[in-house]
């Protein structure tokens, strides 16, 4: 596997908690977004990018500026993939929208994008998440769908692991 670093940006905590789950699964280190730079980005071939959504359907604070980091780095030899959390409930019609927000703005940079999620199985009525029928990451709900996050994250990486 080349090298793999997750970076997240949280504000209360659950999507760090689901960072560090994922890095430690994959052994590698979950990095605050807060901390990511130009060298971070240039030392790993793979980058795992975690946000939770705000709003309606916006990114998590810290990830506007590192978003435009990805923007004006080359990805053009990275492998991306993404997950989010959100509220299926409260949120349905936004629900996991910082993916897509993370998605759509660095989609065109020339990394390759891996681990879409089918939508079978999520109760949500919208998402700008949803890129050709299927989440372009691994929507996760820990309010009200705690009990699937786990076997979700399983599944996820057994998916995306022979294309790190």
């Amino acid at each position: 596997m080349n090298t793999t670093i997750v970076i997240y940006g949280s504000s209360t905590g659950t999507c760090e908690a689901i960072a560090e789950k994922i890095a430690s699964k994959l052994g590698c280190q979950a990095l605050n977004v807060q901390d990511l730079n130009a060298d971070v980005v240039a030392a790993n071939n793979n980058l795992i990018l975690g946000t939770s959504t705000w709003g309606a359907g916006e990114l998590q604070d810290d990830w506007y500026d590192g978003l435009k980091t990805l923007q004006s780095a080359d990805l053009s030899d990275k492998t991306i993939a993404l997950f989010g959390c959100g509220d299926c409930a409260s949120y349905g019609d936004t629900f996991v929208g910082g993916i897509g927000q993370l998605y759509h703005g660095i989609k065109d940079c020339g990394a390759k994008f891996i681990g879409s999620v089918d939508t079978d199985g999520y109760d949500f009525d919208d998402s700008e998440a949803v890129v050709g029928g299927k989440f372009i990451g691994l929507p996760l709900d820990d309010i009200n769908e705690d009990d699937k996050t786990d076997a979700r994250i399983e599944n996820w990486l057994s998916a995306i692991i022979p294309e790190l």
